[in-house]
């Protein structure tokens, strides 16, 4: 999820654990603690841009890593409140849970998160967009109400604990909401005759209203919409896989890492003389895109032999207006 999303995440999970003890300090450690998986950022800028994009939400998003790192952090957490009397399993445990409820939030995305690591497989359930605002907003104003409150007032733990309980309601209602977008995209396959040998279910940005679909067939993708409030029935496009277009490079690294990364969603294309890398999993930017204006999507470059992949640059991308304004229609049904 975005940044102010486990930020709050963070900060309400301390608040529950150590917020009587220590207060308005309990928010700020846990803001810090909910923002220390992403800094893997930081390790990624060293790198090229799919390496970097492999890197994040790997090792500092798992189990391995949050316990490593909790008892330092725990050890820190009781130095700088030990005179309000926060004991080191305290600090432990608050470090702890701050850390791993950032990755649980994430595993519910289409990015997924590495939870298990040193095992590849990354956990992504694709229930939620990066950023919604119907999960972030009530839970931050529950917070702001939260510490405005002295920390021994019972209306305060009150207040934390209700935008918990909101937050986790609504990440609750959006894997309803998928499973039931899920059993319309099916019913809209089987109506059509076709054969799929996976499909995958994630929400547009910024909402859990309007769905999309990934559905697998021989030899290329059918990619589909479908609003709570559509009327029509699911219409899909298709896309070509392609790899034949690489030729020899289909062993290349760099192709084997991208391969990876996108769970084997993946189409290969050609657009005025260059070769194009679509990673599948996030779709297109918008469904009026042309075919290979993908949300992730790498010019792939050959020089002295060696394949490297840079991010292509899509003219959608330069009229967000225009995609929002577009996102906001098509939510309300076709």
């Amino acid at each position: 999820m975005d940044s102010l999303t486990q930020i709050v995440l963070g900060a309400a999970v301390a608040e529950a654990l150590a917020g009587r003890k220590i207060g308005n300090r309990a928010i700020l450690y846990g803001g810090i603690l909910g923002t220390i998986p992403d800094l893997d950022v930081v390790v990624g800028s060293f790198y090229d841009i799919v390496t970097s994009n492999d890197i994040h939400r790997g090792f500092s998003h798992s189990i391995v890593f949050f316990l490593l790192a909790s008892p330092i952090l725990g050890l820190l957490l009781k130095k700088f409140e030990s005179k309000n009397g926060l004991t080191l399993w305290e600090g432990i445990n608050m470090a702890f849970w701050c850390l791993f409820t950032h990755a649980l939030l994430d595993a519910f995305t289409n990015w997924g998160t590495q939870l298990f690591w040193p095992l590849e497989k990354r956990v992504s359930i694709q229930s939620i967009f990066v950023i919604d605002p119907l999960y972030t907003l009530p839970f931050l104003l529950c917070l702001i109400m939260a510490m405005r409150l002295r920390r021994d007032n019972p209306r305060r733990a009150r207040w934390n604990r209700l935008g918990l309980a909101i937050s986790s309601s609504y990440l609750l209602l959006t894997l309803l909401l998928q499973s039931y977008a899920r059993h319309r995209f099916d019913q809209a396959l089987t109506a059509n005759g076709r054969q799929v040998s996976r499909l995958s279910v994630r929400p547009a940005p910024l909402n859990a209203i309007l769905w999309n679909a990934n559905a697998k067939v021989d030899n290329g993708y059918l990619l589909g919409e479908y609003s709570l409030f559509d009327k029509s029935e699911i219409t899909f496009r298709y896309f070509p896989k392609d790899s034949v277009l690489l030729g020899g490079h289909i062993n290349a690294p760099v192709i084997k890492r991208l391969i990876r990364m996108s769970e084997g969603w993946y189409s290969i294309s050609q657009s005025g003389g260059k070769l194009y890398f679509n990673d599948m999993r996030f779709g297109l930017i918008s469904e009026e895109s042309k075919e290979d204006e993908f949300v992730f999507r790498y010019e792939l470059r050959e020089s002295s032999g060696t394949l490297t992949a840079h991010v292509a640059e899509s003219p959608a991308r330069r009229e967000p207006g225009k995609l929002l304004k577009r996102l906001w229609k098509r939510m309300w049904g076709n």
